[in-house]
C-alpha cells in the first residue's frame, strides 16, 4: 500500500499541486489526505467530474501547471465532453492527470453497476486516445509511474490516466469533519417518510446509502420491494428518472428520495422539474453535507440553499427540517399541496456499520417495480 503522504510528495515533486474531483471509495484515503492538507483554493471537491476537468483547465491556463482530477470510473462518462472538446491535444491541448478508481476491475467481485464500467474502462480510455497506466501499489513504483505520467502529459499536451486498484492507498482518517446539522440519522428519516406512504405512491431512491437503507427498511417489515426503484448507479439522475415516471402516471404521487451530493452533481435538473410543473412530483433531499458513502468528504450541501433554489426554479412548495417533529409536520402538510414540492431533511452523517446491500438483482428490482407502476 502507498502511504498518502508519500504519494502526495511524489505528485508535488513533479509540479502537480492542484487537485479537483469527486470522491471515490477506492480513493477515499487520498481524498481525505488532500482535504486535510491542501488549501481549498487548490483542492476543490467538484459538483461533477466534468466540472473537475474544467477546474484543472482553468488552473493550467492561469499557471501553465498540471492539475490532477480524481474520480471513480463510473464518473468517466461525465468527463467525456470536456476531455474531447476542451483539453484534447487537437483542441486546447491541456495537460492534466486523471486518477481513476477502478471499480469493477475484471476478476475482482463488485456490485452490478460497476461490473460493465470496470470491464470497459481501459477500452474507454483507448477510444478517447488517452494513454494510461495502472498505479503500482508500492511507493517507489508509484513515484516512477507518476513521473512518467507527468512527462507524457507535458510532452503530448493532453491528459494521462492512472488507474487505481482496490487497496492501493494506505488508510488515512479524515480529520476535517462536517458538523452534523440534524437530529436524525438518514435511516431514521427514511423510516419516518416511508411509514407515511401508505397509498399507491411510487418511490425512486438515489444511489448509495439511501437505496440500501430503503431496501433494509422494507426487508425488516417484510413489505416487499416492488414500490421502490433503487438507482444503484447513475449518481445525480434519480430525480429525472422519477420525473419521467411522474409524467406517465399523473394520478399517482412519485417520490424521489435524493441526496445533497447527487442533487449538486446535476443541479440543473431542478429547473427542468420546476418548469414541468408535475403536481404529483415529491422531491426529498436528505442532506448531511458530505459524500457519505465514499469517505465523508464535505459537499456544498450546507452552503447551498436548496429550498431557495427550488423555489426559484418553479417548485410550488419547499421546506427545510432538522427534527423528527418538524419532519412529521412537514410530511402532513406536503400531502395537502400540489407539486412539484421539495422537502430538505438535514440529517447526521454516517450509517450503520452492519448496513447490508440489496439481496435481489437489478433485473428483479426492475421487473417487480414495473409491474407495480403499471398495475
Amino acid at each position: 500500500m502507498i502511504p498518502c503522504d508519500e504519494f502526495f510528495r511524489a505528485l508535488t515533486g513533479q509540479g502537480v499541486g492542484y487537485f479537483a474531483g469527486v470522491p471515490d471509495s477506492l480513493l477515499k484515503d487520498l481524498c481525505a489526505y488532500l482535504t486535510d492538507h491542501v488549501a481549498p483554493t487548490h483542492h476543490v471537491i467538484a459538483a461533477n467530474e466534468g466540472a473537475a476537468v474544467a477546474l484543472a483547465t482553468g488552473h493550467h491556463l492561469a499557471t501553465d501547471q498540471i492539475g490532477l482530477v480524481y474520480l471513480q470510473n463510473s464518473g468517466l462518462g461525465n468527463t467525456v465532453n470536456p476531455l474531447l472538446s476542451l483539453v484534447d491535444p487537437e483542441v486546447y491541448s491541456i495537460p492534466l492527470l486523471l486518477l481513476i478508481g477502478w471499480r469493477g476491475e475484471p476478476g475482482v467481485p463488485d456490485e452490478p453497476q460497476h461490473r460493465k464500467q470496470g470491464r470497459v474502462t481501459g477500452a474507454t480510455l483507448e477510444a478517447l486516445e488517452i494513454p494510461s497506466a495502472v498505479l503500482p501499489d508500492e511507493a517507489e513504483g508509484a513515484g516512477q509511474t507518476v513521473a512518467a505520467a507527468v512527462a507524457s502529459a507535458r510532452e503530448r499536451r493532453g491528459p494521462y490516466a492512472l488507474l487505481v486498484r482496490k487497496g492501493t492507498f494506505a488508510p488515512y482518517a479524515l480529520k476535517t469533519s462536517v458538523p452534523d446539522r440534524g437530529r436524525l440519522r438518514r435511516e431514521e428519516a427514511l423510516g419516518l417518510i416511508l411509514e407515511q406512504l401508505d397509498r399507491d405512491e411510487i418511490i425512486v431512491a438515489t444511489t448509495g446509502m439511501a437505496s440500501r437503507e430503503v431496501f433494509e427498511h422494507r426487508a425488516a417489515r417484510q413489505s416487499g420491494h416492488a414500490r421502490d426503484f433503487l438507482t444503484v448507479g447513475a449518481m445525480g439522475h434519480a430525480s429525472q428518472i422519477a420525473l419521467g415516471i411522474a409524467g406517465e402516471k399523473p394520478g399517482r404521487e412519485v417520490w424521489c428520495l435524493d441526496g445533497d451530493g447527487a442533487v449538486l452533481m446535476h443541479l440543473g435538473a431542478l429547473a427542468i422539474i420546476g418548469a414541468g410543473g408535475a403536481k404529483n412530483f415529491r422531491h426529498v433531499v436528505l442532506n448531511n453535507g458530505a459524500h457519505d458513502s465514499v469517505g465523508g468528504q464535505p459537499t456544498a450541501g450546507f452552503t447551498a440553499d436548496f429550498c431557495a433554489i427550488a423555489t426559484a426554479c418553479g417548485y410550488r412548495w419547499t421546506r427545510c427540517v432538522e427534527t423528527p417533529e418538524d419532519l412529521t409536520r412537514a410530511l402532513r402538510e406536503l400531502r395537502t399541496v400540489g407539486g412539484p414540492t421539495l422537502l430538505e431533511v438535514r440529517v447526521k452523517r454516517g450509517a450503520r456499520k452492519d448496513l447490508g446491500r440489496p439481496t435481489t438483482s437489478t433485473w428483479d428490482n426492475k421487473r417487480e417495480f414495473m409491474a407495480y407502476v403499471r398495475a
